[in-house]
């Protein structure tokens, strides 16, 4: 493209028969991108642990586009193995990984045990580099230099400011997932594999329903925009940085947070 070539603003957000993956697909974040990449036309698999929830989140997903579960435990290289040799089978390429399968945990400082830390990590560190290794080929399958494959990291404000509560593995975990995007995007951009992250502030998921139910009025007010996030500003970000709009975007991590960490 020549600078004064002309830009069709459609195509340049258009994620349209792409072929994504959403960890951690069936409630929250998760939810929210699944969603809005199935509206915006891709086609989309879900993961989670839970089958049963999974397969139903699918099949509710499934009257807006093309929604297929696929239940996985992405704590375990083996899971992250089971879940990339069941795509393989189904998709000859994949253009677009959403990490997003995570996990919390919450306890006193003097209380806070070994088992709520290898949880975490496992989960939210290891969880995302050996899924993406997996699934390495089908991801360079998808990847041209004037159109990327996409790896999209969900990281967190409280991997980049100290968060109000007691999540003393949560936080570290999330500030790995930050710099770990950037070690894969130095890595995975020279095959055209951008990778990327979004840091999430306050949104209605399962993992804060505790904390809004409690801080809700605290929260809000140190917002500068004086609110929670709603599905659309989730869904908004990660569609960008899967479209050619992002395509030349690369190892950064986007907060959208309505300016929190910053406050």
């Amino acid at each position: 493209m020549t600078p004064d070539e002309s830009i069709n603003v459609q195509d340049l957000f258009s994620i349209k028969g792409k072929v994504a993956l959403v960890t951690g697909g069936s409630r929250g974040i998760g939810l929210m991108i699944a969603r809005g990449y199935l509206e915006a036309g891709a086609r989309v698999y879900i993961s989670s642990r839970k089958k049963e929830v999974v397969d139903e989140t699918a099949r509710r997903l499934s009257e807006i586009g093309e929604c297929t579960s696929i239940p996985a435990d992405l704590s375990t290289t083996a899971g992250c193995k089971f879940l990339a040799d069941e795509l393989k089978s189904r998709e000859p390429k994949l253009d677009i990984l959403v990490n997003n399968a995570g996990a919390a945990w919450g306890a006193p400082l003097e209380e806070f045990p070994e088992s709520g830390w290898d949880k975490v990590m496992d989960t939210n560190v290891k969880g995302i580099f050996f899924l993406t290794q997996n699934l390495l080929p089908l991801l360079q399958k998808a990847a041209t230099p004037q159109d990327p494959a996409r790896v999209i990291n969900i990281g967190s404000i409280d991997g980049i400011h100290v968060p109000r509560v007691e999540n003393y593995s949560y936080s570290p975990s999330k500030a790995a997932v930050h710099h770990l995007t950037r070690h894969l995007a130095v890595r995975l951009g020279r095959r055209n594999i951008t990778v990327n992250a979004i840091a999430p502030g306050p949104f209605e998921s399962q993992m804060t329903k505790w904390m809004l139910e409690h801080m809700r009025e605290e929260i809000e007010a140190d917002c500068p925009l004086r609110r929670i996030g709603v599905p659309g500003d989730m869904a908004g970000v990660a569609i960008y940085l899967a479209s050619r709009a992002g395509s030349y975007v690369n190892g950064v991590v986007i907060p959208v947070d309505g300016g929190i960490c910053i406050s």
